[in-house]
């Protein structure tokens, strides 16, 4: 008779401990052998990073060697949107938790190499490092840069009134939700990172997130809208919302003409796509690489 091999153990689960309060994490713990991702709480408890961000790089960090982790693949394998997990790799290769480099190789073609760190390396600061210990001290003591902001200055005195055009303003109706919605939302969300006084309420974000949506219908660019907003801040904000949506009510850009001049049937430019090698954003009517990145052979034909 052949010999049956004992069935395998099945190991108990740790007990759960009594706690005497019921507020805070309690742990659980279990030993894993195998199958384990080492992560520093410089990473999983950093300040600055955003959720996303920290979430992202401990998936990146539990991949085999070589795996793709391109805009395209992250946002196949998880419901983020590409501009949130684009925004996310910017994030880590701010804080040095990861480097991407573009390569040429010998048969022609730009590949994109990307180096992920388990401790951050200083060396993706570094662009910002020469800029202040090289020779900006000596044209920073030139009076040309304060010469363009002040005339935007003059919306200190404008914003008591920008303050009461918005508290009366009832034109602004509730979002009801969808892609360009959550795209002005969290553009709006995203406003502190650039200034911190942009720090905006729940209800203040719902309140001008239509406003950023006619931008969007009108054919302006997420980057168009960020820029207007945040540029040439006066010095005194004490009230950025009423300042935004002045802002987003007096410069609402015209919608771009839906027809050229052979008419309303003429074609439109193909859409934007990322490049499945580099990340770059190219126009195309398909999914695929960008010119740098296509074979030689497939430019000929």
């Amino acid at each position: 008779m052949a010999e049956q091999k004992p069935s395998a153990a099945v190991r108990p689960r740790p007990p759960v401990p009594a706690s005497a309060t019921h507020t805070g994490v309690t742990h659980i713990r279990e030993h894993q052998p195998d199958r384990y991702t080492v992560i520093g709480n410089h990473l999983a408890q950093h300040a600055e990073l955003s959720l996303i961000a920290i979430g992202l790089a401990t998936h990146i960090l539990s991949l085999p060697e070589g795996a793709a982790i391109d805009i395209r693949s992250m946002a196949a394998r998880f419901p983020e949107s590409r501009e949130r997990i684009a925004f996310a790799l910017r994030e880590l290769e701010v804080h040095g938790y990861l480097r991407r480099a573009r390569e040429r190789t010998a048969a022609g073609r730009v590949i994109t190499r990307t180096h992920v760190y388990d401790v951050p390396a200083p060396s993706a600061a570094v662009p910002l490092a020469p800029r202040a210990a090289g020779p900006r001290p000596r044209r920073r003591p030139a009076p040309v840069e304060p010469v363009p902001h002040p005339a935007p200055v003059q919306a200190v005195p404008v914003e008591p009134v920008v303050a009461a055009a918005v508290a009366a303003a009832p034109e602004l109706p509730e979002a009801s939700g969808g892609e360009r919605h959550d795209t002005a939302a969290a553009l709006l969300v995203d406003l502190r990172r650039t200034d911190d006084r942009l720090t905006l309420s729940g209800r203040d974000v719902r309140r001008l997130a239509p406003a950023v949506t006619a931008w969007l219908d009108n054919g302006a660019t997420p980057c168009a809208v960020h820029r207007t907003l945040t540029a040439c801040l006066p010095a005194d904000l004490r009230n950025p919302a009423g300042l935004l949506g002045h802002r987003l009510r007096e410069m609402l850009p015209p919608p771009l003409p839906e027809g050229s001049a052979r008419g309303p049937g003429a074609a439109r430019p193909d859409p934007f796509q990322t490049c499945d090698t580099c990340d770059r954003a190219f126009r195309s009517p398909e999914p695929g690489r960008c010119r740098d990145c296509r074979p030689p052979s497939a430019l000929a034909a």
